[in-house]
Formats: structure tokens, sequence, C-alpha cells
């Protein structure tokens, strides 16, 4: 065992975040399942709307395979540097970011687009919306133990709790929509900012400062886990070989460059980043209006009713949210991981209010961790590094409160985390 522990070590400080080693059976049927329910899917989504909604569809079965396969978190990413000055999720997500960053300035300045469609990016104001709804989220999610696209993956992944934070998640959603207009009109805010085009560096001299500020973070990170010896990240099954494609976990860092590549893609396919979030509204107050409620009326859908008219599959955020679900419910299977257990008291109940939280924050700062401060972060938006501050220190909080609900935190004495 203490052999392992070193070599375990040995291949952290060379980045490794997999280790070679016996996995667990393929659950075939699962995965048949899995492919005949996306085909099935993908056939709907295709005649009832367009090609392109069906290419999104396959492009969120790409970003579920990706989340799962490297079990790619947001939410553990943050909860391991504040607990323990673990950096290896952060320094992952400067390195998605410096590529997400990098195609982004391409497409946004040439104007780049499969589709016709010109592509913007996610660039919203800072007020107090964005740093009370970022800071609710990262309490949120610590909570739910997931963000946004880790409730999708890991509900398609098999986790039972994760159903119940994302039923959270789409009631707070709903809550937000509903208060959306007050938190625009009574609180303050600036107006949307932009390094890119609201300055004069232009996208090339904002990519130049963001480059510059992921490198800062990362290596600053790396220095500080050195110093306060931070425990290394317990390292994932896989295998070698080219069954590693499907069978064994995939690097982190190999997932944050597949995600990035996938983010830009969205871009240019649809227009917009990858988000989720706004599907969670849409799906909640489309089961409202079932109720007679006249979710058309408020703020959030003024401007907006035509979407809530149609149908879910004619949402691109929506079929997307679907295919991340499959996709990693595929994956799961294939590394036979699908295994579904028994929540207890205590996790039940922070999935419920993590969610809620989320949702309800995600509303009031225009997105979440994929929306705001992986999508916002890219298309150099203020909002999105606002974003990411605020919802640290939110997860700082959660890590006292955790434990109220059964939840273990990192401790700087493990060995891995």
């Amino acid at each position: 065992m203490a052999q392992q522990v070193q070599e375990t070590l040995k291949g952290w400080k060379r980045g490794r975040t997999t280790v070679v080693t016996d996995l667990a059976p393929m659950q075939k049927p699962f995965v048949l399942l899995g492919i005949a329910a996306a085909l099935a899917l993908f056939a709907l989504i295709v005649f009832t709307t367009d090609a392109v909604q069906g290419i999104l569809f396959i492009v969120g079965l790409a970003l579920g395979l990706t989340l799962l396969y490297a079990r790619f978190g947001f939410t553990s990413a943050f909860r391991r540097l504040m607990a323990v000055g673990n950096a290896q999720g952060i320094q992952a997500h400067m390195v998605m970011l410096a590529v997400a960053s990098t195609l982004f300035a391409i497409i946004l300045s040439t104007g780049f687009s499969f589709t016709g469609v010109t592509p913007a990016g996610y660039v919203s104001p800072v007020g107090v919306s964005v740093l009370f709804g970022a800071f609710i989220f990262g309490i949120g999610m610590q909570l739910g133990s997931g963000c946004a696209s880790g409730t999708l993956y890991s509900v398609g992944g098999g986790s039972s709790s994760m159903i119940l934070t994302l039923l959270g998640f789409i009631a707070g959603s709903v809550i937000g929509a509903y208060h959306f207009t007050f938190w625009m009109e009574e609180t303050w805010a600036l107006e949307p900012f932009s390094l890119a085009e609201s300055t004069n560096l232009g996208f090339f001299g904002a990519w130049l400062v963001q480059m510059a500020l992921f490198a800062a973070i990362y290596y600053g990170l790396k220095f500080i886990a050195v110093k306060k010896n931070a425990p290394a990240m317990k390292p994932l099954p896989t295998t070698t070989g080219f069954k590693k494609v499907f069978r064994g976990a995939w690097p982190l860092f190999t997932a944050a460059i597949i995600l990035a590549l996938l983010n830009a893609l969205t871009l240019t396919l649809r227009g917009n980043p990858w988000g989720i979030t706004s599907a969670f509204a849409l799906w909640g107050s489309k089961f409202l209006e079932l109720f007679g409620v006249d979710v058309a009326s408020w703020g959030y859908w003024q401007g907006n009713a035509e979407q809530l008219q149609n149908s879910i599959l004619a949402d691109s955020t929506s079929v997307m949210n679907f295919g991340i679900i499959i996709g990693a419910f595929i994956a799961a299977a294939a590394t036979g991981a699908f295994k579904p257990k028994k929540i207890k008291p205590g996790i039940a109940a922070g999935s419920i209010i993590g969610g809620l939280l989320m949702g309800y924050g995600a509303r009031l700062a225009f997105g979440c961790n994929i929306g705001a401060y992986f999508g916002g972060i890219a298309s150099f938006s203020l909002h999105g590094w606002v974003w990411a501050v605020m919802a640290m220190l939110g997860t700082g909080l959660a890590l006292f409160i955790r434990p109220i609900f059964g939840l273990k935190n990192p401790k700087p004495k493990d060995t891995l985390c």
C-alpha cells in the first residue's frame, strides 16, 4: 500500500491524474441501451427541428463522455483548493480557459461560423446580482456535491443523490426567473464589460492579458500547493492502449483541452458558448404552465415567449443537456461504474438545498460554472472573473456547512484527496 501511494505521488508530481490498474467489467447492456437512446433521440431531434440541433446534441454527448471519463470537476476543484491547497483541478481549469480564450478570440474577432449565425460571447453586467448569485452558487455546489455540469454528468453516471440536486436546481432556476426583474431593476450594476471590446486592447491585447493571468494563477497555485505540502488528487483507474479511450479514465488536462474545443465548436454552431442552466428555467417554467401558471408574464420571459411555446427539443441548451446525461451514462457503463446507491437523509437534504441555491444563484449571476465562469472568462467578460472569486468565497463558507449534512471535506493530513 505504501509503495502504491509513493508511486501515485510520483505520478502526481509529473501531472498524472490516472493510474493503470484493473478495471471493473464493462456493463454491456447499459452501453447498448445508452447508444440506442442516443440514436433515437438524435433522430427525433433532427426530424422535429433541424440538423444543427442534432449536431449540438452530438456535441452534448461528447461533453458528457469527456466529463465522466475524466471526472472533470468544478465543485471538487474549488473545494480541494480551499480545504487543503490542492491546485490540480484549478490548474486544469486554467489550461481549459487558455485554450478556449485563444479559440474564442479567433472566432469572435473574425465572426467565423459554421451556420451563418454571428457568434457572440457571454458578456454580462457586474453588480449585486452577480456578487450574490455567484456566492450562493458556490455554497450550493458544495452542498449539492456538484455544479451545473457536474449535476448532469453525475445523474447520467448513476448518482442517486444528484437527481435530487437536479430537481432542486430546476426549482431554484424557476424562482430565480420569477425574481429576475427585481434583481435587474432594483439593484446596482455596472454596464457589461469586455476586456476585448470595452477597452482599446482588442481581442489580441485582451488575449495576451488573459494568458498572463492564467499563467500567473497556474504557477502561483503550484507554488502555494508545494509550500503547503498539499495532498495529491486520488488518481482514477485507467488502462493502456486504445482501450483507454473507452474503458479507462482520461487525464484531467486532456479533458480540459477537449472541453475547450467543444465549447468553441458550440460557439461556431449556435452563435453562443456552451451553457446549461437556462434550460432548467425553461423546463421548470413549462412544467408550471401545465398547471395554469402564467410564466410568460414574468420579466425573465419577456421577449422570449417563443421559447416557451416551442418544443424543448427546439432549445439548443436543452438538447445539449440531454446529450450530456446520455453521454455520461454510456461512459459510466463502459467503465463499469453505473451503480446507483441509496441516499442518506443528510445528503438528500444537502442535495435539495444545494440545488435550490445553485438554480437561484445561476439566474442572478447570468450563468453557472459553465455559462458564467467558463463561457464568461473565455468571452473576455469581467463578470466571469468576478463570478469565479465570489463562487470561491462561497465554497470557503460551505466547508463549514457541509459536515452538518454528513458531507466530508479533504483534510491536510490526507495523503490523497
